[in-house]
């Protein structure tokens, strides 16, 4: 197998993981609904409504990702997702670790630098969009 190929096949299991992992987040948002998010949001004095975009981040986004189109765009709209709401729910979580010595916010870091290097990497050949475009 050629180097290219494991390169975009390499980037097709990080859309995968990436995408399908975040996706779940986002099916439970819609089933079950945004309160407290909408909630958490107001606290911090924003309006509500605010709250809505976190289905660009956790359902529009990881769809990107996993059909390869407007990657790139999506892999950005997950690290701003993971900073709003690193910033909204876990600012006071940054620096604790769990008693087995893993960090606290390590799933929330995943996403964030996992949807940053799909940005930097693009979706490759084995996407809907293919390796061409500005987006992809």
């Amino acid at each position: 197998m050629s180097n290219t190929t494991l390169e975009d096949l390499g980037k097709l299991v990080l859309r995968l993981a990436i995408g399908l992992l975040l996706l779940f987040h986002g099916l439970a948002k819609l089933f079950h609904g945004i309160g407290p998010i909408e909630a958490m949001v107001a606290a911090r004095g924003l309006p509500a409504f605010f709250a809505w975009a976190v289905y660009i981040g956790e359902v529009i986004a990881p769809l990107c990702l996993i059909l390869g189109l407007y990657t790139r765009m999506g892999g950005l709209l997950i690290v701003a997702n993971m900073l709003v709401a690193i910033v909204l729910a876990h600012m006071g979580h940054l620096a604790q670790f769990t008693g087995s010595g893993g960090w606290r916010l390590e799933l929330q870091g995943l996403y964030l630098f996992g949807g940053l290097a799909v940005a930097m990497l693009g979706a490759g050949r084995f996407s809907a969009g293919g390796r061409g475009g500005r987006w992809n």
